[in-house]
């Protein structure tokens, strides 16, 4: 058992406070720039700016762009917050920094990047390769050999079919059904999905 603390203070922390405790461990203080409670969840809640945070780490903040900076600005130790309710094959790897929560699957030889957010009851099946700072939104599906590049969005209840490349800093809007490779910075949704701008 360790304490992990936190940065964010706010829903997203709420649920990783309870990832941590369901694993056996326990949440420490939250660090926020901009805290509008001093206390969340009965734990103290510190202005960053002022108290440099301490590892072991989650940054508990729904923004991919937000986790990255903060990643960038703090070189410390990162914890990884996998809830016991998720499905995880002993072959696939999680990130640094990543939180799997309840009813995930991950399946064979998948690979997780670092600070990822697997929603609650997404699905990645064999030989995903998702980059850093991705956040699957709650039941989305990656059909087998898909590859996500860092910073990208997947909407709650995509579907992306097997093999599909989607790239760097994309948001594929919730619902869509993805059927063709995707460029880096587009945002796309729609049944079947279609980029809308890149």
């Amino acid at each position: 058992m360790e304490t992990i603390n936190l940065f964010g203070a706010s829903g997203h922390a709420k649920v990783v406070m309870d990832i941590i405790a369901a694993q056996g461990d326990t949440a420490g203080v939250l660090y926020d720039d901009a805290p509008h409670c001093a206390t969340l969840h009965g734990h103290t809640v510190l202005k960053a700016s002022d108290h440099a945070p301490e590892g072991p780490l989650v940054i508990s903040i729904g923004s991919n762009r937000v986790r990255k900076m903060i990643a960038e600005r703090h070189t410390l130790r990162y914890a990884t917050a996998l809830h016991p309710g998720a499905i995880v094959a002993s072959s696939a790897g999680i990130g640094c920094g990543s939180v799997v929560m309840q009813g995930a699957i991950i399946q064979s030889d998948a690979s997780i990047g670092d600070h990822c957010i697997v929603n609650s009851g997404a699905s990645v099946d064999h030989d995903c390769r998702i980059g850093n700072f991705v956040h699957l939104s709650p039941h989305s599906t990656l059909c087998g050999n898909v590859t996500v590049g860092e910073g990208t969005w997947i909407g709650a209840g995509a579907t992306v079919i097997q093999g599909i490349n989607i790239g760097r800093w994309c948001t594929i809007g919730a619902g869509a059904v993805v059927v063709r490779d995707i460029p880096d910075g587009a945002t796309a949704y729609g049944n079947p999905c279609r980029i809308k701008h890149v």
